[in-house]
């Protein structure tokens, strides 16, 4: 379990979203427990200040994120509690640097298999349990929709990362 981390605004461990009678309460909803790790990438400094350390990054952008899933409501998804873990540090080969990330468990509640991609799909993801139901079996038609609903949202992805580095 992750714990949470206290920053000087923040009071509460844990950050309640939806009141235990929200209409997201049925028996037939999925009910999930999804981990982002929110990467922290050092900013150089521009003269002789504004520099930030990858840690500083990283948990900006994490709290930045708490605020979109605390703030916007998603059609079909109640997302019923956030918990900040520890920041930890990870030595990048690749790049011979120390990269911060700064993880993040929500429980969410969803109304179909499909809108649970749109959290799977994020470049953040790291882990998924899903709570209830206990068992999920799709028919031939539901299979199809939901195959052709993960086709689609990684064309919109490829598609924004292409537009990304043309720029």
């Amino acid at each position: 379990m992750l714990k949470s981390e206290t920053h000087p605004w923040e009071n509460n461990e844990k950050i309640e979203r939806v009141p235990k009678d929200a209409p997201g309460e049925t028996g037939s909803m999925l009910k999930f427990k999804i981990r982002f790790d929110y990467k922290g990438k050092p900013r150089p400094a521009r003269l002789f200040f504004g520099g930030k350390k990858t840690e500083d990054v990283a948990l900006e952008v994490r709290d930045q994120q708490v605020s979109l899933w605390r703030n916007i409501p998603l059609q079909g998804l109640f997302v019923e509690d956030i918990e900040l873990g520890e920041l930890y540090n990870i030595y990048d080969e690749e790049f011979e640097e120390e990269v911060s990330f700064a993880p993040l468990e929500m429980l969410v509640r969803a109304d179909c298999l499909e809108d649970m991609l749109y959290f799977v799909l994020r470049e953040e993801f790291r882990r998924i349990e899903i709570i209830e139901p206990k068992n999920i079996s799709l028919s031939n038609k539901e299979t199809e929709k939901l195959l052709f609903k993960i086709n689609e949202l990684l064309q919109q992805n490829i598609f924004l990362k292409l537009k990304e580095n043309t720029r």
